[in-house]
């Protein structure tokens, strides 16, 4: 089981979600906020197997923590992933447009001249502009596109781009949702929760909470949970192949 989107550092009990991880053998990408928050996430991880840490800058963060990003730079060239970043087009974010732009920037420009990462990106309401930022980046990396909600246009150029996306339960019980996911190449999905921040059953989603994610799209693809699962892992193993 993949969960490739988990706020690990932010559950109440975060060592004992990590040790349920390790006793259920789920591939998790904990994504962190801020890069001041790296170095006590990759301290809880440990040597944890199958748990990655990403360094991240999110978006409703940019504007207070600008100052941050000599340290992403510091760090940025011992990690592999990068997330979570991008941009947030809330109504309540628009007075920060103008931080998150130049962070969001910044962290591509910053990934590209390391020679590219792999990067867990948040495009809520502004994924035309996210598309439109890794269009003038090249070689930033490869962007994996965390809970996509955009319109089906930029979701094509997403795709064109070379985008992966990464699928959460809430998108495979909504409407809108599941019309992205069909248009999804398959071989570039990955199962998410974005735990805690996504609730189950009145309860934070826990990363083996992905199977939602597994079962929803074994209904769309008419197969097998199974398959689904042996998918999405192959998908993975493609993904830690293609960039440095």
């Amino acid at each position: 089981m993949i969960d490739f989107h988990c706020h690990l550092d932010l559950y109440r009990e975060p060592k004992r979600i990590l040790e349920e991880c390790i006793s259920r053998r789920v591939f998790v990408l904990a994504v962190t906020t801020t890069p001041s928050a790296f170095a006590g996430t990759k301290a809880l991880v440990g040597e944890a197997p199958r748990v990655r840490v990403a360094l991240g800058l999110h978006p409703e963060l940019a504007r207070e923590r600008l100052g941050e990003l000599t340290l992403f730079d510091k760090l940025l060239p011992e990690v592999k992933y990068v997330g979570e970043v991008g941009l947030d087009g809330s109504l309540e974010l628009k007075h920060t447009w103008t931080s998150q732009l130049a962070v969001f920037r910044h962290v591509l420009n910053s990934a590209r001249n390391v020679g590219g990462r792999i990067m867990s990106i948040h495009s809520r309401r502004a994924a035309k502009e996210v598309v439109a930022e890794l269009q003038q980046c090249p070689g930033a990396g490869i962007p994996v596109l965390h809970w996509y909600s955009g319109s089906q246009r930029d979701l094509k150029l997403a795709i064109e781009l070379g985008c992966w996306f990464s699928v959460g339960p809430a998108m495979v019980k909504s409407k809108s949702g599941i019309d992205s996911i069909k248009l999804m190449p398959k071989d570039r999905i990955l199962t998410e929760t974005d735990g805690p921040f996504v609730t189950v059953k009145d309860e934070p989603a826990y990363p083996w909470d992905a199977e939602i994610a597994e079962h929803g799209l074994a209904r769309l693809w008419e197969c097998s949970v199974l398959d689904v699962r042996r998918s999405i892992r192959t998908n993975l193993l493609r993904l830690t192949t293609m960039c440095a």
